[in-house]
């Protein structure tokens, strides 16, 4: 348990420090809901159909909303090391 908030922890962290584009964050949205609606939906009705259809709708769900909530300001540094703004992919 220990390692998994330590693991948890240090991608957080990392996570601030990279650029994504809308389709990353559409597909880490996705997978993050889908986990989260299959734990939902499988706690709610106690068997493996609501567990699928809970991750289905979640995943969805996140892909949706990962991609909507791309920043439209992404970053870039040049040989000197200076930032400048660049189009997102």
């Amino acid at each position: 348990m220990k390692s998994a908030v330590i693991v948890l922890a240090a991608a957080l962290a990392l996570a601030g420090c990279s650029q994504y584009s809308e389709s990353d964050r559409a597909v880490g949205g996705g997978l993050l809901g889908a986990g989260a609606g299959a734990l939902i939906g499988g706690a709610a009705t106690g068997n493996a159909t609501g567990a699928l259809v809970g991750g289905a709708l979640g995943a969805a769900t996140g892909a949706v909303v990962g991609a909507a909530t791309t920043p439209n300001a992404c970053w870039a540094r040049d040989a000197y090391g200076n930032a400048y703004q660049v189009r997102c992919p």
